[in-house]
């Protein structure tokens, strides 16, 4: 979350900022504001009575050595008073604390200065595009190819779990696990450390990212825990309420999971296929920073997602994330788009973000800098990639309409066997 005592001092540079996103924020930035100017002068009051407490405790031992019982009486009902009077205040100081904490969780991170100014993903400048061999380039969609060649049950996913499920079969299940293998042993090649993690977890963690509150309509809830809807959940909340020695950092870290997401809001869209599942598998890539360093690591990470697809030889482009168009907690953002012929379009794979001190404050996690004063990380997450939509890409640009190519990073998990038919 957004610092309550900055967003007090900057309120108009922040309202501005936060309206070119899109929704006018105004209403919660003055609602936070307000709370926290009540929650300073509830902690100026709860300060002075306790002083007074603690003041009239040491005139009762006075007033007891010269016997004074009457007057004893009196200073007990005073504290007493004094004491009816804190507990009031520290409930109405939890009740305000917990108001503008909920209300500040639900305001996004301020973009970046060189954030380019836009409404949606019309409006996002391309960074580069790949240089990329020809590829097959039919017109055949992904979910008509891998039902051919029975890679996919596109029926049972449903049958045993409902809509937006799929299930791999066969050399479908191989290839899911070739391609985590693949992805995980290059990310630790290049300096990640691989975690095998939990996909369930507590409130708090999914707090600290941000997914909470504001987008708990997205997220599958077991009794008071979530499903993770990406491994930067867990990863990026390891060193929540550490304080890390600066010689530690950079901290690079992947896991491959499955993830779990709603999908609110997505009725109707990419309804067949491998493109937007309720349960679906991904490598992820979490980085734990220097403030200082987070934009260089940004554009480190964004270059560990491309080698991905540079690695299967299939045409992409980077793009860079206009301000309506941004993630939650996210400061800067590059999407990886890859090509899908049967669309005519490029589709996101990849997000890599950087989300500044924005998680960090939510989970606590801070380091020692070399003056010895504690300051927050700065965190980054990006997909390393996104396991079913990489299956889909190559299934659209290896079809040659009766057997698939198999991409030659792929060859040793497959016997060196060039295709599948």
């Amino acid at each position: 979350m957004l610092d309550v005592n900055f967003i007090e001092i900057n309120q108009k540079e922040i309202e501005k900022k936060l309206s070119s996103r899109g929704p006018d924020f105004s209403k919660d930035i003055n609602f936070v504001v307000e709370k926290n100017k009540r929650r300073k002068e509830i902690l100026v009051q709860l300060e002075q009575l306790k002083a007074k407490k603690n003041q009239f405790s040491k005139e009762i031992g006075l007033l007891m050595r010269d016997k004074k019982e009457q007057e004893v009486e009196k200073t007990k009902q005073s504290i007493a008073e004094f004491d009816d009077l804190i507990v009031e205040l520290d409930e109405e100081l939890k009740e305000v604390v917990k108001q503008m904490n909920y209300t500040l969780g639900m305001i996004p991170n301020l973009p970046d200065d060189s954030v380019p100014i836009g409404a949606s993903e019309d409006d996002n400048p391309e960074v580069r595009k790949s240089k990329h061999t020809n590829l097959l380039n039919t017109q055949e969609p992904h979910w008509e190819i891998a039902s051919k060649l029975q890679l996919v049950d596109f029926e049972l996913g449903p049958k045993l779990s409902g809509s937006r499920f799929l299930v791999y079969t066969g050399l479908g299940s191989k290839l899911v696990r070739a391609i985590a293998d693949i992805l995980l042993t290059r990310h630790v090649n290049h300096g990640y450390k691989e975690f095998f993690l939990p996909v369930i977890v507590n409130a708090e963690m999914m707090y600290g990212t941000g997914n909470l509150p504001r987008f708990e309509e997205d997220a599958y809830k077991t009794g008071d825990q979530y499903l993770i809807p990406t491994a930067e959940v867990p990863l990026t909340n390891i060193h929540a309420n550490e304080i890390l020695d600066e010689k530690v950092l950079p901290l690079n870290y992947t896991s491959f999971t499955q993830c779990f997401r709603q999908e609110a809001g997505s009725a109707g869209r990419d309804t067949k296929g491998m493109i937007r599942l309720h349960q679906f598998n991904k490598v992820e890539l979490v980085k734990i920073v220097k403030p200082e360093e987070s934009m260089n690591e940004l554009e480190k990470l964004v270059k560990d997602a491309e080698a991905i697809l540079d690695m299967f030889d299939l045409p992409y482009r980077v793009i860079h994330l206009c301000t309506g168009d941004m993630g939650f907690s996210s400061l800067k953002t590059y999407d990886l788009e890859v090509w899908f012929p049967s669309q005519n379009k490029y589709r996101e794979i990849s997000s890599c973000s950087n989300c500044g001190d924005f998680q960090a404050r939510n989970m606590m996690t801070r380091y020692k800098d070399e003056n010895n004063k504690t300051q927050y990380v700065h965190t980054l997450n990006g997909s390393g990639l996104a396991i079913d939509r990489l299956i889909a890409a190559i299934l659209e640009n290896y079809w040659d309409g009766e057997k698939l190519k198999l991409p030659k990073v792929l060859l040793p998990y497959f016997n060196n066997q060039e295709f599948i038919k």
